[in-house]
């Protein structure tokens, strides 16, 4: 999306020949909303952004791919034990992996898929073989998936957006190593990890289905998120860790608290990932491919901030 001629104009505005007026300064280069300048995205003001991207396309597809995601992570392990725990983290870093590489437009796609889903493996298996597990064994993992990254992105010619490239790099394997966490939650105590992945889940859906109705008063400008789905789903994601409580042997006070700050920062993350999702959307990135990866973004990354503050937590409670 570019901007008119007019508008890229920069301090003058146009004057008809021999009329004598005196230049006046144009509108600066950037959107207007409710009558006070505003910073652009993407090159547009996120009013544009925000008409470009219709409520109904942002919010119901990651609504349901919430509800989803949150089914098969207290389903599998219920149904399956440990092996369906793992089945489900696998699904969901293998699923980040591809949808994040779409959208950060890393360069190197391929090579940046194969360490991707490497360290997603790695970090599994790093908490899945030994007979104690430590999450402390995540930073082997993660050294070494960065410093792959790092080789891989210099070795690639030419390297157009190196620096982007290694930060999506570098998100994206504390994003697939904080979704590992989840599997220290399933073999910690038996159901802790089907409560956080119930409070998550809900409280993805509640925020995203409230954002469709009444996005307001709006969190961040140009992003169709507000502060009443926010608050809202953190009290729905308490609401539903209380009353699973007894799955994971919970108190009533603890389970409120930890189901509202595992909500609390599903939120917080889930409006980053709008933001991403908008921007992204603005740059073209769902004709490349497809939509859907834009909506995994909106409800796994969530799912990963949330997991390791689930996991401390629930160990410290």
């Amino acid at each position: 999306m570019r901007c008119s001629a007019g508008v890229r104009r920069a301090g003058r505005s146009p004057r008809g020949a021999g009329d004598g007026q005196p230049e006046m300064p144009a509108a600066p280069l950037v959107g207007r909303v409710a009558g006070r300048t505003s910073e652009t995205i993407g090159g547009v003001s996120p009013t544009a952004v925000l008409r470009a991207t219709p409520d109904r396309a942002h919010h119901l597809p990651a609504a349901g791919l919430a509800a989803v995601a949150a089914g098969v992570l207290a389903g599998l392990p219920l149904a399956l034990g440990s092996v369906g725990a793992l089945a489900a983290v696998l699904v969901l870093q293998l699923a980040l992996v591809l949808s994040w590489v779409v959208v950060a437009r890393m360069r190197g796609a391929r090579a940046s898929l194969v360490v991707g889903t490497a360290a997603a493996v790695a970090a599994d298996l790093v908490l899945v073989l030994p007979d104690r597990p430590e999450l402390g064994g995540l930073l082997g993992v993660l050294a070494v998936g960065f410093i792959v990254s790092v080789l891989q992105q210099m070795l690639r010619s030419p390297r157009h957006r190196l620096v982007d490239s290694l930060a999506g790099a570098a998100l994206l394997l504390t994003a697939v190593g904080a979704l590992a966490a989840l599997l220290l939650l399933d073999r910690s105590a038996e159901g802790r990890l089907v409560v956080t992945a119930l409070a998550a889940g809900v409280a993805l859906v509640v925020g995203h289905l409230l954002d469709q109705v009444l996005p307001r008063p709006v969190v961040a400008e140009g992003v169709p998120r507000g502060l009443a789905g926010t608050v809202l789903s953190v009290l729905a994601g308490a609401a539903v860790a209380w009353a699973a409580r007894d799955l994971a042997d919970l108190g009533m006070l603890r389970s409120l608290f930890v189901g509202a700050v595992v909500a609390g920062v599903v939120a917080l993350v889930a409006v980053a990932a709008s933001y991403v999702a908008v921007e992204a959307a603005a740059d073209g990135v769902p004709d490349a491919i497809s939509p859907w990866v834009l909506t995994v973004v909106q409800v796994v990354l969530p799912l990963a901030g949330a997991a390791p503050v689930a996991l401390g937590l629930l160990s410290v409670l």
